[in-house]
């Protein structure tokens, strides 16, 4: 048992990182259960909160967003007014797709998709600077992604 999951929710919780579009009836058979019993027991891990959702991975590069920056944030003031507003601005964006508070130098990292530098270059002199509490942002243009969004090992 890990954290209240047994080995077939374990392996529930693996194919469906694998393939969310998997149906309900092919989960059960590779799980070796009723149809009846997998719904219930991927409900329950939906309820429980294992699961957050299912959704697809588009091709950023398909679809205009083929560069991937990764900028570190330093804000002028460490407290807790600073922080919510500047997660406040951080969630507005469309662009962000991630934003972490971390230790060290930084006091964030965001992860954001342009379509190439030009792009965001205007999106660091219009938006990422003027964000709330902005005092230093350091950009990482990721030059090759070796793994983006892998599957949690369970």
């Amino acid at each position: 048992m890990t954290g209240g999951l047994d080995r077939i929710d374990l392996k529930i919780l693996r194919l469906l990182q694998e393939d969310g579009r998997i149906g309900n009836a092919e989960l059960a058979k590779r799980v070796n259960t009723s149809p009846a019993t997998c719904h219930r027991r991927t409900q329950r891990l939906f309820d429980e909160g294992y699961l957050r959702g299912v959704r697809a991975v588009v091709a950023p590069e398909k679809v205009g967003r083929g560069s991937l920056v990764l900028v570190g944030v330093v804000l002028d003031r460490s407290t807790p007014e600073s922080f919510s507003a500047f997660e406040a601005a951080a969630l507005a964006m469309p662009t962000v797709l991630d934003c972490h508070l971390v230790a060290g130098d930084f006091d964030y990292f965001l992860k954001i998709r342009v379509s190439d530098m030009a792009d965001f270059n205007r999106l660091h002199s219009e938006t990422l600077i003027a964000l709330p509490g902005v005092r230093q942002t350091r950009t990482f243009f990721v030059m090759k992604e070796v793994v983006d969004n892998a599957p949690l090992s369970l």
